[in-house]
């Protein structure tokens, strides 16, 4: 077993997990740094971790298959022994973004399967390995945090899968949070505004327009390392006596405003 905390992010080969990946690396954890199919890109994140000094390691997977979430788990701990953090970020925009009149039980099925289910299940497993080394003291607590959207409340009609699969995201860190406090992990939900990466590059002029009208008080796009920030916070021990709180990282959005 490694003497440093180790995390593992989900969905970590770019944007707002790339983000989180280099930042936790920065903040002294080892990083298991998941991905998909960008097998290359998620080669470069554990380079640039290794570059300043930090452990990393590339790790594919897809949330979505209880296989591929064992495997993550598996792997972390061969390679470091143990588990402190899951970030659960990896996530899918509505395929085709098809009004809700059209939306499809198969695109349903694919966003609820990789954005809620796998992340819940992934973060069962983490758990359950994190009571054990809390027990045994090989770590001194755990931190699950869970990434969402302003989505979850600020409702898109042509991608209501999305939406709704957010929108639970909320309920879930509420419930690990009550579970998993008496076992010393806390858990909790960040929730990103308009980030600017390549899920919104298609819809940048859309929102370059919206920004610049006032869309959120601080009138500037959000960026991945706003949100990994927010993630480093919550897994230090700078709230020491706080679960189950959403945190937003949107530009002050979630205001309203008259």
């Amino acid at each position: 077993m490694i003497e440093q905390p180790a995390a593992i992010v989900t969905g970590a080969s770019r944007g707002i997990g790339r983000a989180i990946a280099i930042e936790m690396a920065g903040q002294g954890y080892a990083v298991a740094v998941n991905y998909l199919r960008s097998q290359e890109s998620a080669a470069e994140v554990v380079e640039q971790i290794a570059a300043t000094g930090g452990r990393g390691i590339a790790v594919q997977g897809d949330v979505g298959l209880r296989e591929d979430r064992d495997s993550i788990v598996d792997q972390t701990l061969g390679h470091f022994g143990r588990i402190d953090l899951l970030v659960n970020n990896a996530g899918i925009t509505s395929p085709g973004r098809k009004d809700l009149l059209e939306a499809t039980e198969e695109n349903w099925d694919v966003v609820f399967d990789t954005n809620l289910k796998g992340a819940f299940f992934l973060a069962q497993r983490a758990a359950n390995e994190m009571v054990g080394l809390i027990e045994t003291a090989a770590i001194s607590r755990g931190t699950i945090v869970n990434v969402s959207s302003i989505s979850a409340y600020a409702v898109s009609t042509n991608r209501v899968d999305y939406c709704i699969a957010k929108a639970g995201i909320q309920m879930m860190t509420l419930l690990l949070a009550s579970r998993l406090a008496e076992e010393r992990i806390r858990v909790y939900e960040i929730c990103p505004g308009v980030i600017a990466s390549d899920m919104t590059a298609p819809v940048t002029e859309k929102y370059d327009k919206l920004i610049a009208d006032g869309l959120s008080p601080i009138r500037r796009w959000g960026q991945p390392e706003d949100v990994a920030k927010a993630v480093a916070t919550v897994a230090s021990d700078a709230f020491p006596f706080s679960t189950g709180d959403r945190i937003n990282v949107d530009g002050g959005f979630h205001i309203r405003r008259l």
